[in-house]
């Protein structure tokens, strides 16, 4: 099970959003450096089906870590993390330096 992460960004903010469908908040760790995110959870299956005979069986259960690179440096002391209907969010703002160096290019026509 690696959980699907979407990354966008704006002037000011890195945002993070990750699928953990079928989990809690406790069942999530949320770790953040300037350069990265990792985030670590387990997936663990409610119920036993002794004597069941699969015919097809898709869900995935497990332990799962997923590290996702950033696409620029970040505050992260400054970072919040929400979850809510099996989507957590992440949202951490960039470094001064970062924002200062990022430029929109006026383009001139004739």
């Amino acid at each position: 099970f690696a959980p699907r992460v979407d990354v966008s960004e704006t002037d000011k903010e890195v945002r993070i959003s990750a699928e953990l469908p079928g989990l809690d908040e406790k069942d999530i760790t949320v770790e953040m450096d300037e350069t990265a995110v990792t985030i670590r959870g387990e997936r663990t299956e409610e119920k036993e089906d002794k004597g069941k005979n699969w015919s097809m069986r898709e869900q995935s259960f497990g332990a799962f870590h997923r590290i996702v690179p950033l696409p620029a440096r970040v505050e992260s002391g400054k970072t919040s993390a929400t979850f809510k209907k099996g989507v957590l969010t992440i949202t951490a703002p960039k470094k001064a330096e970062e924002q200062a160096r990022r430029k929109t290019i006026r383009i001139e026509t004739d």
